[in-house]
């Protein structure tokens, strides 16, 4: 079992930057590829960024492409998602999520476990 809870969500203008972060428990970290994803109200829940177990390979959805970086730390069992020039249409429930197989990303439909998710507000 993996417990996964996420921190760093707010209300922030446009332009703003804001770093969520998401703290891993209960398996060896560095086994799980990690990811976040987002739903917006109304909306399906999607994938932003994604990381390996190594933090060597890194993918992005092209709403956030050189606006979003992902990173982990395996020392420290996190995950960070740090946002800049955020835009309106960013806002959403951003949640953190794991898979333990060796698919080197997180998708919907291999994510094993998800975290209870923290809500970004990005106002105009």
């Amino acid at each position: 079992q993996v417990q996964l809870v996420e921190s760093g969500g707010g209300l922030v203008q446009a332009g703003d930057s804001l770093r969520l972060s998401c703290a891993a428990s209960g398996r060896t970290f560095s086994s799980l590829a990690m990811g976040w994803f987002r739903q917006a109200p109304g909306k399906e829940r999607d994938v932003v960024a994604t990381i390996s177990q190594s933090g060597g390979f890194k993918k992005y959805a092209d709403s956030v492409k050189g606006r979003f970086t992902i990173s982990r730390d395996n020392v420290k069992n996190t995950v960070n998602l740090e946002m800049n020039n955020l835009k309106v249409e960013d806002t959403a429930v951003y949640y953190c999520a794991a898979t333990v197989g060796s698919s080197v990303v997180v998708t919907k439909t291999n994510a094993d476990y998800w975290g209870q998710g923290t809500q970004v507000t990005v106002s105009s």
